[in-house]
């Protein structure tokens, strides 16, 4: 028999109080507090994503975004609102996973686009 490959399972998800992040353990030992704002910027939303990557968007100005709610998709998902009024997205427990452990890289990706595009974390935008 192989390695395990099934998913990582969530075993706590927190919101922040200042609602700026959200905090992920999985049942793999994995603990990760993903910011408002990546969550926000990389939203597997059509919106966001596009339907291929030409269509994908950069969105700017989301610095200080803030999670207004975070409901259950079944039993492999949460939908997260954010106080811009997206509520698009739909965040499986295998984005989450991937999300925090690539977090890093991912952000520093968003920071490229936002230059790349004329962009900024502070001035809304969309490109």
């Amino acid at each position: 028999m192989g390695p395990d490959t099934s998913p990582a399972w969530p075993v706590e998800i927190r919101l922040a109080k200042d609602r700026r992040s959200l905090v992920i353990a999985f049942d793999d030992g994995k603990v990760f507090n993903l910011s408002a704002e990546l969550l926000r910027v990389t939203s597997p939303s059509a919106e966001v994503q596009g339907h291929s990557e030409a269509e994908r968007k950069t969105v700017g100005g989301k610095r200080n975004v803030a999670i207004l709610s975070v409901d259950a998709v079944g039993n492999y998902a949460v939908r997260i609102g954010f106080d811009d009024m997206h509520n698009t997205g739909i965040y499986s427990w295998a984005f989450l996973h991937d999300l925090g452990i690539n977090a890093e890289g991912r952000f520093q990706n968003y920071l490229d686009d936002l230059a790349a595009k004329q962009l900024d974390r502070d001035k809304p935008g969309i490109r």
